[in-house]
């Protein structure tokens, strides 16, 4: 699904115009993407958390020659799943 298909299941589902839609999930997403990069956590119940996580410096390879190089340290964006859309991918087993 790609943003469009998601503006048009959104504005469906919320009986909303379509324009409305987007400008509600661009509105969120850039929410989103402001607080996380200000180091904040972003938790939306039952659906999951946006974080910023450290990732270490470490040694790594170029391909194309095998040479080692250093790779530093630096904050990537992260996703946790909820427990209820875990739930909703993969239901428990009775």
């Amino acid at each position: 699904m790609n943003k469009g298909e998601l503006v048009d299941a959104v504005a469906e589902k919320a009986s909303v115009t379509k324009k409305q839609a987007d400008s509600v999930i661009s509105a969120t997403v850039e929410a989103i993407m402001e607080a996380v990069s200000s180091g904040d956590k972003v938790t939306l119940v039952g659906f999951g958390s946006f974080e910023s996580r450290d990732r270490k410096a470490r040694e790594g390879r170029n391909p194309k020659t095998g040479e080692k190089m250093d790779i530093p340290a630096t904050k990537v964006p992260a996703f946790s799943a909820g427990k209820l859309f875990k739930e909703r991918v993969a239901p428990p087993k009775s």
